[in-house]
């Protein structure tokens, strides 16, 4: 537990966790209103490969372990390339914010 921490100890680090952190519940909750909404009839699945899954198990499935792989991804290329990463979390976290925004607002509209 002691190595965990020290590990954390880095500011860079614990940033670069809590931004990947955020990414994937971003994904999720992308996921979760996107079924939501099409299960209503209020919005249809922009990606051809995820619409046939959509209200099945494994649409989540792939959101919750994608999300979490990508992260994964993005972590291995922190440790070498820190602003590389940086940037490329920071524009899947706006795009993927800009997404459940969009998602939100069509659930109040509909």
């Amino acid at each position: 537990m002691a190595k965990f921490r020290e590990y954390f100890a880095h500011p860079g680090r614990k940033k670069m966790f809590f931004l990947l952190l955020t990414l994937v519940m971003l994904v999720v909750l992308d996921g979760v209103l996107t079924n939501y909404l099409v299960g209503r009839g209020a919005a249809t699945e922009a990606n051809g490969l995820l619409a046939p899954l959509i209200g099945k198990t494994g649409f989540m499935l792939l959101k919750i372990f994608g999300s979490v792989f990508c992260a994964l991804i993005l972590w291995d290329i922190y440790i070498r390339h820190q602003k590389l990463a940086t940037v490329a979390a920071w524009i899947a976290v706006v795009g993927y914010g800009l997404i459940v925004v969009w998602n939100t607002s069509l659930v109040f509209i509909t």
